[in-house]
């Protein structure tokens, strides 16, 4: 099958929301062994509308079309729907039911507006919305698949998830079986861990390799091919292992697996508590580890003491050594890990301050500077880092960087490179 993605709006037109939607579903179609040939995005015109339906239905299989169903004025997608497959609105019983549900479940009103969204296009096959009120269509015609679906994310990808993809597997002829793994390193460059994997060929021996850099880390996408699903997924696990072999210490998880989430692991698996001081990162890494469900299991507290009075009053931090060494040093860094851990009663006490820019550098300290540290039982000590000048970059640089070292600490790998 062969898949074209259109995600209709204005706002991810001009740039004021990002187009994450056509992100996931490209992701689910190529896991699930759907070319995607294209992705285009248009505003809410039904002439260009109608034009960009009938171009990219002539030359794919499924044509997969998110966002405009909502039930204001500039939502045209459904009219366009209907007069692009020339059928009729009816009201579906199931549909209107779903948002009576919906709107009793949060003691609202149904009112006439969103009653309206229980109508569909008489072709369609209703696509139930489990998370908001518009449905989703599914039309098959002539050998074409048309999928439209809610703009909003978590609506859309749940219709993804528990529809559109079981529905469009279940229809493929495979004539042979694709496997992906994405291996999920951090702390390294791109071009270092490119340099340690050595010869690409004699490690891939056939199959995909990509590199996905971003501000957490590299992502390293394996694609292997095979004639059954058994030989691509032995050949999978083969290619992994070389890989960790040449730079396992810096692979922290694979496909969704995050970094907060294999330290929690870690933590509860260990009986251990932990406690984070912040500065620059002003809560950032407490609200990474929160985002994961038990996190009271393993956390313990978070401070975010951003001015030189909180360090002091807060947790202890010595006057003297930030007047000699300023807030933004090794030795603050490592009296915050120590303040946290002692007055937490925790095991481990993990802090960071920095300067995240874009003002507030100086010749010696310039922006993008960061200490973090580190206290357990045995040791107590902090470690410099060098990032950007872009300060939200910046802050997640230093979250991702934090939560490395505490992986690393848990683990046993050496701080160092």
């Amino acid at each position: 099958m062969k898949a074209h993605i259109i995600t209709i709006g204005d706002e991810i037109l001009i740039g004021q929301t990002l187009n994450t939607n056509a992100a996931f579903i490209g992701e689910k179609l190529t896991n699930s062994q759907i070319q995607v040939s294209a992705s285009s995005v248009v505003p809410d015109d039904e002439e260009i509308i109608l034009k960009e339906f009938k171009r990219t239905l002539d030359s794919n299989d499924v044509v997969i079309v998110t966002g405009g169903l909502g039930p204001t004025h500039d939502d045209v997608t459904r009219k366009c729907v209907v007069d692009f497959f020339q059928t009729e609105l009816v009201e579906n019983e199931e549909v209107l039911s779903d948002i009576k549900k919906f709107f009793e479940s949060r003691a609202r009103i149904l009112t006439e507006t969103n009653r309206s969204q229980a109508l569909v296009p008489k072709i369609a096959v209703p696509i139930r919305n489990r998370r908001g009120t518009a449905p989703g269509y599914w039309i098959e015609q002539k050998g074409k698949i048309f999928v439209c679906m809610p703009g909003v994310p978590h609506e859309m990808k749940n219709m993804m998830e528990t529809f559109v993809i079981p529905k469009l597997s279940g229809m493929l002829e495979r004539k042979s079986h694709i496997s992906i793994s994405n291996l999920l390193s951090t702390g390294i460059p791109e071009s270092n861990l490119f340099d340690r994997l050595g010869n690409i060929d004699e490690l891939l021996q056939g199959a995909k390799m990509a590199f996905l850099p971003s501000q957490f880390g590299v992502k390293i996408r394996i694609t292997v091919e095979c004639a059954t699903e058994e030989e691509a997924n032995n050949k999978l696990v083969e290619i992994e292992q070389k890989i960790r072999a040449k730079v396992g210490r810096y692979i922290y998880g694979k496909n969704d697996d995050t970094l907060e989430g294999v330290i929690a692991k870690l933590l509860i698996d260990r009986g251990l508590k932990i406690a984070v001081a912040e500065s620059c990162t002003g809560g950032l890494i407490n609200n990474r580890l929160t985002n994961v469900s038990g996190s009271s299991k393993f956390l313990e507290r978070g401070i975010v003491a951003y001015s030189n009075a909180a360090k002091v009053e807060l947790l202890h931090v010595d006057e003297d050594t930030i007047q000699k060494y300023g807030a933004v040093s090794m030795e603050v860094a490592r009296q915050l890990a120590e303040g946290v851990k002692a007055i937490s009663g925790s095991d481990i006490g993990l802090s960071v301050t920095g300067i995240m820019g874009p003002t507030g550098g100086t010749e010696t300290k310039p922006v993008g500077l960061v200490y973090i540290g580190i206290c357990d039982a045995t040791i107590c000590t902090a470690y410099e880092y060098h990032f950007g000048d872009d300060r939200l970059l910046n802050k997640d640089r230093t979250s991702q960087a934090a939560l490395e070292m505490l992986r690393k600490n848990l683990l046993g790998i050496s701080y160092e490179d």
